[in-house]
Parts: C-alpha cells; sequence; structure tokens
C-alpha cells in the first residue's frame, strides 16, 4: 500500500510538475519558462522568500530552544501540560489564525486601540515585513519546538550530573553538554520550520496586504490567475531543488555534528 500511496501523491505529481516545466502551451520541449525567471522581479521574489525564511526560522530558534529546554527540564505531567498549550494553536485552522493576527495588528485593531487609551499615537503593522514575518514565527513555531523537546528528553541526565561535578557552571553544561546533545532536534526544527516558511503564500497575502510577494503567492497566481501553468510548474521545481539542497546541507551538518558528539 505505501507503494501505491508514494505512485499516486508524490511520484505522479512530480512528474506532472516536471513535465510542465520543460514544455510550453502546446507541450513542445522548451527552456523558456526557466529562462522567464531570470527576470529581476523574479530574483527579488525568491531573494525575498529565502530571507523572510532565514529570519523566521532564526526568530523561531531563539523562543523555542530555551522553551524546549524549560519543558524538558519540568515533571512529566507537567511536560504533557506544556507540550499540549504549545500544541493548542495547532488545533485551529491556519486561515482562523492569520485573520486573528490581522484583527490584533490592524491600525484600529487590539494594540493599537490599547495605544490609544494611553494617548499613544497607532503604530503601523499591519502590512509590513514584520507582519509576515510574524506570522511565520507564530505559525511555525510549534514545529521548532517539538524536535528540540523531543532531542533534549532524551538526554541523560547522568552527564549533566558529571558536568557539574567536574566544575562546570551553567553556562558550560549548556554550551558543552546540551547544545551539542541536541543538534539533531536543531537540525529537525531548522528543517521543519524553513521549508514551509519559504514556501507559505497564505500569511503573506493577509498580513502583508500583497505588498511583497513570495514564491508561493508568485506560484499560486500563476496557476490561479494568470493560468500559466508551465512557468507555475518551472517555479516550483525550481523551489523544490532549492529545498532539497537546504535540507542536505543541513543534514550533512547535522552528520557532522554528530561524528564529533561520538
Amino acid at each position: 500500500p505505501h507503494i501505491v500511496w508514494a505512485l499516486l501523491f508524490i511520484l505522479a505529481p512530480l512528474v506532472f510538475v516536471v513535465f510542465y516545466a520543460f514544455t510550453d502551451s502546446q507541450g513542445s520541449f522548451t527552456l523558456a519558462n526557466f529562462e522567464q525567471m531570470a527576470n529581476p522581479n523574479y530574483i527579488q521574489v525568491f531573494s525575498r522568500s529565502v530571507s523572510f525564511a532565514i529570519i523566521a526560522t532564526f526568530i523561531c530558534f531563539l523562543i523555542a530552544y530555551p522553551l524546549a529546554y524549560f519543558i524538558s527540564q519540568m515533571k512529566v505531567n507537567t511536560q504533557a501540560m506544556l507540550v499540549m498549550l504549545v500544541m493548542l494553536p495547532m488545533w485551529m485552522n491556519l486561515l482562523i489564525r492569520t485573520y486573528s493576527w490581522m484583527t490584533i495588528l490592524e491600525d484600529t485593531g487590539v494594540i493599537n486601540s490599547v495605544l490609544g487609551f494611553f494617548g499613544i499615537e497607532p503604530v503601523k503593522m499591519i502590512n509590513t515585513q514584520g507582519a509576515v514575518i510574524l506570522g511565520m514565527v507564530y505559525n511555525y513555531l510549534p514545529y521548532m519546538v517539538l524536535p528540540l523537546y523531543s532531542s533534549m528528553t532524551k538526554i541523560d541526565r547522568s552527564l549533566v550530573e558529571a558536568a557539574k561535578d567536574l566544575g562546570c557552571n551553567g553556562m558550560h553544561i549548556m554550551t558543552k553538554v546540551i547544545f551539542p546533545l541536541s543538534v539533531s532536534g536543531i537540525i529537525s526544527g531548522i528543517t521543519m520550520v524553513f521549508v514551509p516558511s519559504i514556501s507559505t503564500f497564505y500569511i503573506s497575502q493577509k498580513l502583508g496586504g500583497g505588498n511583497f510577494d513570495l514564491v508561493g503567492d508568485t506560484i499560486e497566481r500563476q496557476f490561479q490567475i494568470a493560468y500559466n501553468y508551465n512557468l507555475g510548474a518551472a517555479m516550483s521545481l525550481v523551489l523544490m531543488v532549492l529545498i532539497i539542497i537546504c535540507m542536505a546541507v543541513m543534514n550533512k551538518f547535522g552528520n557532522d555534528k554528530d561524528e564529533v558528539i561520538v
């Protein structure tokens, strides 16, 4: 059954993407679709998507690492409750979560209403790059927390106790013991956040007001509005290759770290 599933939902769609990417509207072989992506506008879209994804992933890591460590140090029952709280927003649809942030960030939203109550001028937050990155961080933060938490709970506590006996302070324990032993969780978390961040499109449309096109927005437009399936498939293929390269680099980095630990 898993082979049939892979053929129908992985291999077959991939074949269609490759076919449309290397053909024109008449089905003839061409590289024109990839040549169009040399347009400065498309290059800017790709670079913006990569930069937003990197920033969002880095912020998620800064928030998730201490949070995951804090959860891993709690009692088992408390850990289960805290993990459930981290996952709680994921029980709601992405559409609802994004609209909620629109209500919070808009010019007459919750934050600006509170600021106005104290006599502070409204702050422009919606339809900005910061709002788009905030939406990415909020929606994908659990994907960073869970792998980190999972790797930290597997760390042998005796190693931490041994480090303390050998005179290590809290900073040394974190940098010499906890961090190296949680590299696998870091790699998994970065991958799980970076991949959806670089390919997202709905968050940028609603929180960015359509002012900051990302790769996902451009691909969607080719299929839904321009009906240029060939260019959309070519962009999808380039994005897919870019993601595979990033994942390969991260996995190689993780393997090297594992060898150092051993």
